[in-house]
């Protein structure tokens, strides 16, 4: 989305005032809204600004929020936001949007652009030499049965060619601009097909179909047509039993019913806790299927039965002792002999070859 700014301080006129018609309008629409969400006329009033400037100014702006009561940035927000207010000055005559979307651009709009450039100026939002004319690009303005169509201020011109086009340009810049027909630019009636209508084109016929039926004559022989049971469910269920009705209009006597009722039985916790009588007098050791017979320093690690150091840096437990090198381990394990380090050769400074 591109950054829309306002015009240049060159540009914008000292000040805003609306004229007494358009004052007059903009207080009953302020009115139409209820208490305290008058500032809902932001756009409505915007827009007024625009159909007397022909375009939307920072005084515009300012002179909005003061009626409004409004914050200056919260009226800039949407003035900057909303693509259908003009923020720079655009031809005094017309402004021509073109649609580019992809309805369209099939149909040719890229075209129309072209006429856009030539007849006006070549980049979008400049004016021609006499600032009558400006042109832009649009996104999609909801006739794409028409395509490729333009706005010029609030109304649409449908079906163009870039002839017919450069021939509305042409009159609008002469001030002949109402004359011009708006809607489709060839022979349909708005969005119909262009060979005619192919649906409901023998309206007679269609009114005698929807005429409404003579009213039968008294006493007339017809029988009687029972009405459908087509949209009627089928079902066995009590809701929808006809010969159940509901609610009864027999009630029950309160009296009878608590006599008939049985009082529910106490708890008592202590009952709940025991258990069946057998299981209650018995009391059994148990057994761990895993249990094995003999001391715990027979379930020694095989590390810590061959006298090697365990533990974190090679510490014992404060209970074993350290075998000597030849002799045998407290535990009865066979000799530990010190692995035979490997010599080192001699250099020459230790007596070795030089």
């Amino acid at each position: 989305m591109s950054v829309r700014r306002l015009a240049d301080p060159q540009f914008q006129p000292p000040a805003f005032a609306f004229t007494g018609e358009n004052l007059d309008w903009a207080e009953k629409t302020i009115q139409k809204y209820p208490a305290g969400r008058e500032q809902s006329a932001v756009i409505p009033l915007l827009m007024r600004a625009q159909e007397q400037d022909g375009w939307v100014t920072r005084a515009a702006i300012e002179h909005v929020a003061q009626m409004l009561e409004m914050p200056l940035i919260r009226v800039l927000e949407v003035a900057t936001f909303y693509t259908q207010f003009q923020l720079k000055p655009v031809g005094t005559k017309a402004h021509i949007q073109v649609c580019g979307t992809t309805p369209c651009m099939l149909r040719g709009s890229e075209a129309l652009m072209d006429v856009c450039r030539s007849k006006i100026h070549h980049d979008q939002f400049h004016l021609n030499e006499g600032g009558t004319l400006s042109w832009e690009e649009v996104e999609c303005q909801g006739a794409c049965v028409n395509a490729p169509m333009v706005m010029i201020f609030k109304d649409a011109y449908e079906d163009l060619t870039p002839e017919r086009l450069a021939e509305i340009i042409d009159e609008f810049d002469a001030g002949r601009g109402e004359a011009v027909p708006t809607g489709p630019q060839i022979d349909r009636v708005f969005s119909a097909p262009e060979s005619g209508l192919t649906s409901l084109a023998d309206e007679k016929a269609v009114l005698k179909a929807n005429r409404k039926a003579e009213p039968k004559k008294a006493g007339g022989d017809q029988p009687e047509v029972a009405p459908s049971q087509a949209a009627k469910p089928k079902t066995a269920a009590p809701e929808t039993d006809p010969s159940i009705k509901s609610p009864s209009p027999v009630k029950a006597d309160p009296a009878a019913e608590k006599a008939a009722s049985v009082e529910a039985p106490k708890e008592d916790k202590a009952a709940a806790d025991l258990a069946e009588p057998s299981v209650e007098g018995e009391v059994t050791a148990r057994e761990h299927p895993d249990k094995k017979d003999g001391t715990p320093a027979d379930y020694r690690a095989p590390e810590d039965m061959e006298g090697e150091p365990i533990g974190p840096a090679g510490r014992r437990r404060k209970s074993e002792t350290k075998a000597e090198p030849g002799k045998p381990s407290p535990e009865g394990a066979a000799e530990v002999k010190k692995p035979a380090r490997a010599k080192k050769p001699k250099t020459g400074d230790e007596g070795g070859d030089k």
